[in-house]
């Protein structure tokens, strides 16, 4: 090793002056390699001050696309994880409305089935009219009863114990218990089929709330995706020292549904 290199290793100050010498003679150097400096030093000095202050200008330019993209980014993110949240909750929705519909079909089924058996039960004929106070009484227990039960179970609604109560909108308690279970299973099969019909437009609106849901939730993704890697992209651009640091993921709210 020679002296040069030793007393270099050794001793980092005269390295540090012969990078700073070094440095402030590179202008000039650039001045006498140019044959049209040497003509016109001055333009030549305002033309490379000009310089610099555009890169400077550049670079300030750079940073602050870099700093928007960045807020941009994190914004979109943000959004995107709540439309996959909700996205998700709609999807629940739709899987409870399809398991409803199908409880509301099978139980359509079953009041037709009861239909069935309460016409075949009356069409042997049954005594309509009351001979007595006490059978009256018996009969109007029976049909309250009767319908209480149903309306317990989801078989009718509960305004139809009400109306049996009040003997109106066709119940009547003067019927026989075989007739009173036939207008019972034609009220229920009534009722569950409407109770079916609503389901099928509901299951039907849930599908199409939770298909629009994934979309948005999958364009947001997308464009967040791309957004983050633009974001990227910029801060490259930027010289070190003046990148911008990624901004901080706010906390996901999503409203109840």
């Amino acid at each position: 090793m020679n002296v040069v290199a030793e007393m270099l290793l050794n001793d980092p100050a005269p390295m540090a002056i012969w990078a700073m010498l070094m440095l402030l003679t590179f202008p000039a150097l650039l001045l006498l390699g140019s044959p049209e400096t040497m003509r016109r030093p001055r333009r030549a000095a305002q033309e490379f001050v000009a310089a610099l202050r555009g890169r400077g200008e550049l670079i300030r330019r750079r940073a602050a696309e870099a700093a928007e993209a960045s807020r941009y980014a994190e914004e979109v993110g943000v959004a995107a994880e709540r439309a996959e949240v909700a996205a998700q909750r709609w999807q629940e929705l739709r899987d409870r409305s399809g398991d409803e519909l199908t409880d509301a079909y099978q139980a359509w089924l079953d009041a037709d089935a009861r239909l069935r058996t309460a016409t075949a039960a009356a069409a042997w004929g049954t005594p309509w009219s009351v001979r007595t106070c006490e059978e009256y009484a018996t009969r109007q227990r029976y049909l309250h009863r009767e319908v209480t039960a149903a309306a317990d179970r989801g078989e009718l609604p509960a305004a139809a114990v009400a109306d049996a109560l009040a003997e109106r909108a066709g119940w009547d308690a003067r019927l026989h218990p075989v007739d009173q279970q036939l207008v019972i299973a034609r009220a229920s099969v009534a009722w569950l089929r409407e109770r079916y019909e609503h389901a099928v437009v509901a299951e039907r609106a849930a599908w199409r709330d939770a298909e629009s849901a994934r979309r948005a939730s999958t364009s947001l993704r997308l464009e967040a995706d791309a957004a983050a890697e633009r974001a990227a992209a910029l801060q490259l651009l930027v010289p070190h020292g003046r990148a911008i640091a990624p901004a901080t993921r706010r906390a996901v709210a999503v409203p109840a549904m």
